[in-house]
């Protein structure tokens, strides 16, 4: 048999073979792809609440600080002493409060525990409409990620320590509008008395 023959044999053979494995191998079941339904994100205050009009917060050691929107919707803080308020200050903290995503809820525990029994501190919150909302903070979670939070309808939840750090921070420093601390006077120096030309220096004194 010629060699040429040969090689068409076995490409044939070869062909023949994948033909046979392509048409008869097991076929692989259908995947269905299933994907987890994305977790719902919730915040401590809801859009239903409305926009924030005043917030105060104040702490188990008896410090206090209260920022309120006026008349003219301008912030003012009332307490611990009524000024005049950072506007952009004021504005940061009144969109903190909207963004306080809860970060888990914790069912069933210990309010004791979780330091509620008798909370760090208050945060009391008034919207637009007058709606107000009182909620409790504890301890920090032993993870120090969050802080255990009771919500305005009771729940203990967890909740971003970054932003209620960002909210207990109005206790040591409130967000008062800062006022240019006037220049001194300069004072200048009166220049020394003039010598009466018609009493000489060495005049001896008349006894």
């Amino acid at each position: 048999m010629r060699r040429s023959t040969v090689i068409y044999l076995l490409l044939f053979l070869v062909l023949a073979g994948t033909y046979y494995y392509l048409n008869n191998r097991e076929q692989p079941a259908d995947i269905s792809l299933t994907l987890e339904p994305t977790s719902e994100v919730k915040y401590l205050f809801t859009a239903d609440d409305g926009t924030p009009t005043s917030i105060h917060i104040e702490s188990k050691a008896g410090e206090v600080v209260e920022v309120a929107r006026g008349t003219d919707n301008a912030w003012v803080i009332t307490q611990p002493e009524e000024d005049r308020a950072d506007q952009a200050s004021a504005e940061a903290a009144a969109s903190q409060v909207t963004t306080m995503q809860i970060l888990d809820t914790v069912p069933d525990v210990d309010p004791d525990i979780v330091g509620l029994a008798d909370p760090e501190y208050i945060l009391t919150v008034k919207f637009a409409g007058d709606m107000e909302r009182n909620v409790e903070i504890g301890v920090i979670t032993p993870t120090e990620s969050g802080y255990y939070v009771r919500n305005a309808n009771g729940d203990i939840v967890i909740i971003s320590r970054s932003s209620v750090d960002a909210l207990l921070g109005l206790l040591t420093n409130p967000p008062y509008l800062e006022t240019p601390t006037p220049s001194p006077i300069p004072t200048e120096t009166p220049p020394p008395p003039t010598p009466d030309p018609a009493t000489p220096s060495n005049a001896t004194p008349t006894p």
